[in-house]
C-alpha cells in the first residue's frame, strides 16, 4: 500500500489570512481603507473571531493598521516611507546577488530559467496577481545560493510591503517589457559570473521602479486631494 500523501491542512484564520493579503496586494482594498470587522464576517460567512486573528497576523507583516479600539485599516504609506521600503531592497537584495553569484549552479539557473518562463506567460495572460507572485519567487531564487537566512526573513517581510506598489507600477504604468528585459540580463550577467555588472544592473532595475512609482504615486494622490 503507498503512503498516504500528506496535504497542507489551513486554519480558518490562516485562509482568511491569505485571502485578505492577497486582497490588499491587489489593490482590491484599498491604500487606507477602513477594514469593518463585521462586513467581512459576512464577506466570509464566519464569527468575528477568526477576522480579528487575520487581521492581528496582517498587523504584524505591516499590511494593516490596528487601533486599540479595534478599528483596522489597510495600511498607507507616506511619500518617503515607499522610497525607502525601495532603498531597503537595493541595500539587501544587492547584497545577496553577489553574494550568491559565486555559488550558484547548474540546478540555480535551471530554477530561474523556468520561473522567467513562467513570468513571461503572465505578462502575456495579463495576470498581474501571478506576475507578482513570480517576481517574488524570481528573485529569491537569484539569491538563494547566497545562503544567507537571517537577510532573507528580513528581505521577505520587506517585499511583503513593496509587493503591491510593484503591481501597481507593472499594471498601471505598463512596464513590462523593460522588466522583463532586465530580468534576462540579471540571468545571464549571473551566468557568466560578472558580478559587479550584475550588482549595478539590479540596483538600476529597483531605482527606476522607485522614481517612476513615487512620481505614479504624487500624481494620484494629488487627484485624490483635488
Amino acid at each position: 500500500m503507498p503512503r498516504t500523501r500528506a496535504i497542507a491542512r489551513q486554519s480558518l484564520p490562516e485562509v482568511i489570512t491569505n485571502d485578505l493579503r492577497e486582497r490588499i496586494l491587489s489593490g482590491e482594498m484599498a491604500e487606507g481603507e477602513t477594514i469593518r470587522q463585521e462586513a467581512l464576517a459576512e464577506d466570509y460567512d464566519v464569527s468575528r473571531m477568526p477576522i480579528r486573528e487575520a487581521l492581528k497576523r496582517l498587523d504584524a507583516e505591516g499590511l494593516v493598521q490596528l487601533t486599540n479600539n479595534r478599528g483596522a485599516s489597510v495600511t498607507s504609506h507616506s511619500l518617503s516611507e515607499i522610497g525607502e521600503i525601495f532603498d531597503l531592497r537595493v541595500l539587501l537584495e544587492v547584497d545577496l546577488f553577489k553574494r550568491a553569484i559565486p555559488q550558484m549552479t547548474e540546478a540555480d539557473f535551471a530554477k530561474c530559467e523556468k520561473l522567467l518562463d513562467d513570468m513571461e506567460k503572465s505578462y502575456e495572460a495579463y495576470n498581474v496577481g501571478r506576475w507578482g507572485s513570480l517576481n517574488y519567487e524570481y528573485h529569491k531564487a537569484l539569491y538563494a545560493a547566497a545562503d544567507r537566512g537571517l537577510t532573507n526573513e528580513i528581505l521577505q517581510r520587506v517585499n511583503l510591503q513593496s509587493d503591491r506598489y510593484v503591481r501597481m507600477h507593472l499594471s498601471v504604468m505598463e512596464q513590462r517589457e523593460p522588466a522583463k528585459k532586465d530580468h534576462r540580463q540579471l540571468l545571464s550577467l549571473a551566468r557568466k559570473g560578472q558580478v559587479d555588472a550584475a550588482g549595478e544592473l539590479l540596483t538600476k532595475h529597483i531605482q527606476r521602479t522607485k522614481d517612476q512609482l513615487l512620481a505614479m504615486v504624487i500624481k494620484t494622490r494629488k487627484g485624490e486631494i483635488g
